[in-house]
């Protein structure tokens, strides 16, 4: 979804075209795998960071072009919205000091974009969901200058055949609104963990990355609050999956495997089944022609780009052209430091290397619906949820990530190669969280129950708290 286009609307004639090539490169793409045709550089990490821009009385402020025009940095780019950006790391390959080094390299990108912010009057803001966000905000007027933006908004809107954006979220309060464009989707940021992995393996670390949702998505939790409304623990993921709301081709439409979801099932023999389904269920929505060599498998990315599995797989190529494979974990939301996203990403890399490790990815001791229940209510309630292990077992999930995942993530990150002292650092903060059970949603609540919901009030506090890179469970209220 990187790629910028030109076009805003297709004819059936690209259309079937398109179709036609990501068939093509589909199908390399099986042989690639079965060949092992792939870069060797395995076990990769790196990070999309998105935040917000405000201005100085903490509303959003839609000037992402002026900023990116003072950072004139390629790793930081437009996102939906005009008043939100992107931060991208570079690779590096997970071993001893990465983890440490990813947060030099990511302080460094938003360091600079917060001091090059300030004299025109801007602030950043890395929070799952801001909560002065208002409906007027998420206009179309609003959408960032970049014609892709506009090209999907189209084509989502003609898949559903004009019919409205229902969000409807049950959670501590209700919200029930409609909207005829794809702005909803801009109402959440994200800390989205790349993790490179080997392509024969690759269905693996997929099937991993799903059974460690649920814990993820706890102690991940910062978004209560939108419009007003106190909802889900992680608002982010009924909102995503309700503002882009899209199923399959022509009768499946309306069916079962949408665009947005936890995904249709484990994968049983490899990575391309993904793609597989990509081709069988989802038609383009931007079904942009390349004249780039099929090996580029231009289309079959475009398209992947598209379809927004919490759990996504990427296949990439590096500056030599090189290809690799990659788990794109999306489930995050931004926030609330950067120091908690680092302790974040350290546990998922261990967590899911040490499930694949020992043979418990290939086939799951719970059904695949057993681990979308456990993503969904720890979405709902993330420490207070009740969850299904792989042993049988339901637990709490603050009880689960204590007793059971820290020391499954800390054998990953060992067999990684990472140092004691920043495993021990970084798995320290996650600890600490899951001891005092305070993520961001938690913090957020609790500053709005002892001073009353002043949403404004408690996001200029957070910004504070943020400001620091303390970690999250040090926050007082």
């Amino acid at each position: 979804m990187g790629e910028q286009i030109k076009q805003l609307h297709f004819t059936s004639a690209q259309t079937s075209e398109f179709s036609r090539r990501l068939r093509k490169e589909t199908d390399l793409l099986r042989e690639w795998v079965v060949e092992d045709y792939f870069d060797d550089k395995w076990y990769q990490g790196g990070f999309e960071l998105e935040c917000c821009i405000v201005d100085e009385n903490l509303d959003p402020a839609p000037q992402n072009r002026w900023l990116l025009d003072k950072l004139k940095r390629v790793q930081v780019c437009e996102e939906l919205a005009r008043f939100d950006i992107e931060f991208n790391t570079n690779p590096r390959c997970l071993e001893k000091g990465a983890t440490s080094a990813f947060h030099v390299d990511i302080s460094t990108l938003w360091c600079d974009a917060v001091a090059r912010a300030r004299p025109l009057g801007l602030q950043l803001v890395m929070i799952g969901i801001l909560p002065t966000l208002t409906a007027r905000s998420l206009s179309p007027r609003y959408i960032s200058e970049v014609a892709r933006y506009y090209a999907l908004n189209d084509q989502l809107l003609r898949h559903r055949q004009g019919r409205p954006m229902h969000l409807d979220i049950l959670g501590n309060e209700h919200l029930s609104i409609e909207q005829y464009d794809v702005m909803l989707e801009a109402a959440g940021t994200s800390f989205q963990i790349h993790m490179q992995v080997p392509p024969k393996l690759a269905h693996l670390y997929y099937n991993a990355s799903l059974l460690a949702s649920a814990p993820m998505v706890a102690l991940g939790a910062n978004s209560p609050y939108f419009l007003g409304k106190d909802l889900w623990d992680e608002t982010r993921i009924p909102i995503f999956e309700q503002s882009v709301e899209s199923g399959g081709f022509a009768g499946a439409s309306r069916g079962p495997v949408r665009r947005c979801s936890f995904g249709s099932g484990f994968l049983r023999q490899s990575i391309t089944e993904c793609f597989d389904e990509n081709v069988a269920h989802f038609p383009p929505l931007l079904p942009v022609l390349s004249d780039d060599p099929l090996e580029s498998l231009k289309h079959l990315r475009l398209h992947n780009g598209t379809i927004w599995r919490w759990i996504r797989p990427i296949i990439g190529f590096d500056a030599f052209g090189r290809s690799h494979i990659r788990i794109e974990q999306r489930i995050l939301p931004s926030g609330p430091t950067l120091t908690d996203s680092i302790a974040n990403a350290a546990f998922y890399f261990g967590l899911c290397h040490a499930i694949v490790k020992e043979g418990r990815a290939e086939k799951p001791e719970i059904s695949f619906s057993q681990a979308k229940d456990n993503f969904y209510k720890s979405a709902r309630a993330s420490f207070n949820a009740r969850c299904l292990w792989l042993d049988g077992k339901a637990y709490e999930v603050d009880r689960l990530i204590a007793e059971i995942l820290i020391p499954k993530a800390r054998e990953g990150l060992y067999a990684l190669k990472l140092d004691g002292v920043e495993i021990d650092r970084w798995l320290g903060i996650i600890e600490q969280r899951v001891a005092v059970k305070q993520n961001g949603s938690v913090w957020q609540r609790k500053y709005c129950h002892k001073y009353g919901v002043d949403l404004r009030r408690m996001l200029g506090a957070y910004k504070d708290h943020q400001m620091t890179d303390t970690p999250v469970h040090l926050w007082e209220v």
